[in-house]
């Protein structure tokens, strides 16, 4: 069995820090973004989620208001109409993972 190599003398590890990693960045943005600015950003990369998410949450609201009311006919059928507007928002998402993947291949 061959006997270790001697270690070479690396300066000690210092949690306090970050490891430096080359070729990488941890941050693409120089400055840190808010709740605001990157619910802009991501809006405007694939408008059509914030669309679904809305459309599901007029479906459920609505539904459930028509629940109340005792009209159950109508609510049956926007709870069916939530469910295509969260498969609609679920498309979305992967459409959107799909065109981002394709385009850092480019």
């Amino acid at each position: 069995m061959a006997a270790p190599g001697p270690v070479s003398p690396e300066a000690p590890f210092d949690p306090s820090k970050a490891p430096v990693i080359e070729g990488f960045s941890p941050t693409v943005y120089s400055n840190p973004e808010g709740f605001k600015e990157k619910f802009i950003r991501k809006t405007r990369e694939n408008p059509m989620v914030p669309i679904g998410c809305l459309g599901t949450a007029a479906a459920l609201t609505y539904g459930l208001y028509c629940f109340h009311r005792g009209q159950s006919h109508r609510s049956q059928l926007m709870m069916r109409t939530r469910i295509a507007a969260q498969g609609f928002t679920v498309v979305a998402i992967l459409l959107g993972l799909a065109a981002s993947a394709m385009k850092s291949r480019a």
